[in-house]
């Protein structure tokens, strides 16, 4: 099989998903106008509240959602073969996933850009708005975590991405001071600076990567020092302005991410590489070097962003819902936004696919457990891996996560391109920084979305700390935040942390997609409820027998197993997972216990009225 055969269909459907079903969506169900003004006009404040055109808000909102998900999960699940992921990525992205993004955010628009666990409140019970609110925490924590796990173990050691990635940060600010204050409006300009300055970025830090640069030994950091790093730009990119950092630097991500998911097509229409993995693998009942479980559940667990994500709702509804400029633009930004990223989920499991099978398992598995395993009755071996280290001049084998592996991936199918051949490493490490962009710019919008969260709480206690302008507030509630999901990147293993953050996402986009159909009920829309109710089914179903699993069979082992030093790290696993299923259950027995009570004639809530 190759690749063609899956690409071009795949971008056919999502086509013509766009086209008819988006379209029925924003005009039978969101009835979208132009006539109301969005919360970014009646709640301007210039600080998060901000109306942003179409482009550059599509832009911010790609670059805040597409995180390691899309990217990592489809190269993880390649295991299983490329036929069950594939299928899940398409169908799931026109019926789920973007269905999800778009109902979250035309809600939030609709209420004043309140967030999802407001929403909750406001549509079910306060009681279940308060758990909700709980469990959105412990789920935002546990996927800033995953996608934050992937980050550190990518760029530990390697000056030249840790370089790459650090020069974004200045350049996404200049663009913002260029957008906003210098030359207000001139977004071509910056675009053009911004994009440079990225590939420059890119070449720039060639020369660091020797072992006798000076100036590279200052970006040759350690696992630990990254993880530091993180959280020191966590935190200052939650509490400063959207518009001196987090929108700018989300739009130049953005159109990094889809210039190369773009190129990435074009060189696999050119390349049209044999998917090597077979459709289905032996790995499809359990058992597997990468993913213990069987294919069902832990197939739409692993691949969770790029066909569903629940983290999604929380931009939707965090930052995006407050820079909204027209209703219209909810469709292109919320459906569409998300079918680019099943775009991005197709390439990642194309260039998995398309690797030699053993080296595919050489570089997601430890040299321990890849000595040990066979596939396809016979031990696997490395087949391009020593040349590639040769070029890259960094070690791949053994470097577990699935970002090194995509990278190699991409690389091989970029250096083999009329011209590139002698262009490995600068491909391998332009993948790096692609992937650490889209990790870093979900982590910073996370972590705002989160602050705003956290002090909805403090301003139970006090009521000005609840105001998302309130600086001391913010600065705690990020620290707070930061250190929670710092600690798990820190102590955690991407075996242990990947899965729950696929729980834990996955069950977020059923309490979501819960709330949307509360909603539909609610504003009288029953008879389109199918819209929601469907995906929520099969997520629900789906992710809390993965969470069950999880816990029965990787967690609790773990705190009480024969390695005493693992006994904490397993309890806590334990521990938030089973919390994060109680939670979810709850809120999802209140909301069909709403439905109910609404369908058989009782109160409505007084939200409904803002879908009048």
């Amino acid at each position: 099989m190759h690749a063609l055969y899956v690409l071009l269909p795949a971008l056919c459907i999502l086509a013509i998903a766009y086209r008819y079903y988006s379209a029925f969506l924003a005009t039978r169900v969101f009835m979208l106008d132009d006539a109301r003004k969005t919360p970014a006009h009646t709640k301007y404040d210039g600080a998060n509240y901000y109306p942003t055109t179409r482009w550059v808000m599509f832009g911010h909102h790609f670059a805040a959602i597409t995180g390691a998900g899309p990217l990592v999960g489809p190269m993880l699940a390649a295991q299983f073969g490329y036929a069950p992921g594939f299928i899940w990525l398409v169908a799931g992205v026109c019926l789920a996933g973007a269905v999800h993004d778009s109902i979250v955010l035309w809600a939030s628009v609709r209420r004043g850009g309140r967030s999802l666990s407001d929403i909750v409140k406001a549509e079910i019970s306060p009681f279940i708005g308060f758990i909700a609110s709980i469990a959105i925490l412990f789920i935002l924590i546990i996927a800033i975590a995953g996608l934050g796990i992937t980050f550190v173990n990518a760029l530990s050691d390697s000056a030249w991405g840790v370089f790459t990635i650090a020069m974004t940060i200045p350049l996404g600010m200049f663009m913002g001071m260029w957008m906003y204050v210098w030359r207000k409006g001139k977004i071509t300009e910056a675009t053009i600076i911004g994009v440079i300055g990225l590939l420059l970025a890119v070449a720039g830090g060639e020369p660091l990567n020797h072992p006798d640069s000076w100036i590279g030994s200052f970006f040759h950091l350690s696992r630990s020092e990254i993880v530091i790093a993180l959280c020191i730009y966590g935190f200052a990119a939650s509490m400063l302005p959207v518009w001196i950092l987090l929108s700018p630097r989300g739009y130049l991500s953005s159109f990094t991410k889809i210039g190369t998911i773009a190129l990435l097509a074009i060189g696999v229409i050119i390349v049209n590489p044999e998917l090597q993995m077979p459709a289905l693998t032996e790995f499809a009942s359990g058992g597997g070097p990468i993913i213990p479980g069987p294919l069902f559940p832990f197939c739409f667990i692993t691949i969770a962003c790029g066909a569903i994500s629940g983290f999604h709702a929380l931009i939707s509804s965090g930052t995006t819902s407050k820079m909204i400029d027209k209703e219209t633009d909810i469709r292109t930004v919320g459906y569409g936004a998300m079918l680019v990223e099943g775009v991005v989920g197709i390439m990642a499991l194309i260039a998995a696919a398309s690797m030699a099978p053993g080296d595919y398992f050489a570089i997601n598995t430890s040299p321990a457990v890849y000595a040990s395993m066979t596939f396809q009755g016979v031990s696997p071996q490395p087949v391009h891996l020593a040349g590639i280290e040769a070029a890259i001049g960094e070690t791949v084998t053994g470097r577990t996560g699935g970002a090194v592996s995509l990278a190699v991936g991409m690389a091989q199918i970029f250096s083999q391109l009329p011209g590139m051949a002698g262009l490995l490493a600068y491909w391998y490490h332009f993948a790096i920084m692609f992937e650490a962009l889209f990790i870093l710019t979900t982590i910073d919008s996370g972590t705002r979305v989160g602050r705003f969260l956290l002090q909805e709480f403090m301003g139970r206690a006090y009521k000005p700390f609840a105001r998302p302008d309130n600086f001391l507030s913010g600065a705690i509630a990020t620290a707070l935040l930061v250190g929670c999901w710092g600690y798990f990147i820190y102590t955690g293993q991407i075996s242990t942390i990947w899965p729950m953050f696929g729980v834990a996402n996955q069950l977020l986009g059923t309490i979501a997609l819960a709330v949307g159909t509360s909603i539909l009920i609610n504003t009288g829309k029953a008879r389109l409820t199918w819209v929601t109710l469907v995906p929520m089914a099969f997520l629900g179903v789906n992710t809390l027998y993965g969470g069950f699993l999880n816990v029965r069979d990787n967690y609790y082992p773990l705190a009480t197993g024969l390695d005493a030093a693992r006994h904490t790290e397993g309890w806590i696993l334990t521990v938030c997972t089973t919390l994060m299923l109680i939670m979810a259950v709850v809120v999802l027995g209140a909301a069909i216990q709403k439905w109910i009570s609404v369908l058989n004639g009782g109160p409505v809530p007084a939200t409904a009225g803002a879908e009048g």
